[in-house]
């Protein structure tokens, strides 16, 4: 296994790791008070452990585009393991009241929605769909959005959440647009 898909694993890894921070009391690591904001320590550290998991995203695109590292399963599980950890994310945010279920909604849906695409376009092609710029663009404004929302930076986060919000809708028409004619041969 390359390196690129070993941090692809680690990022999935990462996932429950960075739901237990989550979830921990958040009087266990008492508040930081910092540039008018107020964070507890437990989401302190979970926003630590997710931007570690999201910057193993950066790098193992970056890795395996550059050293020539590309592979089906690398095209598949990184899409995926992106998903694992904003779904998951977004999830306790709702759970939290930080963020608007509706909007959680939409992007798991869409989530759902574009993994089932790649799933068919490889069962009925042998096609692995990569990820696209809108998606890249959809990717990172989600997860810069959920740090910023963690950190309690609020208005901040919810301007990119609903910029996510955006490209989730666009890419996921994107996605479907230039790959419709898989149906004609699914169904």
């Amino acid at each position: 296994m390359n390196l690129p898909n070993r941090l692809t694993l680690m990022r999935i890894i990462m996932i429950p790791i960075f739901l237990i921070a989550f979830i921990l009391p958040i009087n266990l690591m008492g508040s930081i008070c910092w540039l008018g904001t107020v964070t507890h320590g437990t989401w302190l550290l979970a926003t630590i452990i997710f931007a570690i998991a999201a910057i193993t995203d950066f790098l193992d695109g970056h890795l395996a585009r550059s050293r020539h590292l590309i592979t089906n399963f690398g095209k598949f599980a990184d899409p995926l393991a992106d998903k694992m950890l904003v779904m998951t994310a977004f999830i306790l945010l709702v759970g939290a009241h930080v963020v608007p279920s509706w909007v959680a909604a939409i992007i798991v849906c869409r989530e759902l929605a574009v993994t089932g695409l790649r799933l068919i376009c490889a069962e009925t092609s042998g096609k692995v769909i990569a990820a696209a710029w809108p998606g890249k663009i959809k990717t990172a404004s989600q997860m810069f959005s959920i740090v910023f929302l963690l950190l309690s930076f609020n208005i901040i986060g919810l301007t990119l959440l609903y910029i996510a919000l955006f490209f989730t809708v666009y890419s996921g028409i994107d996605y479907f647009v230039k790959n419709w004619g898989v149906f004609e041969h699914s169904i």
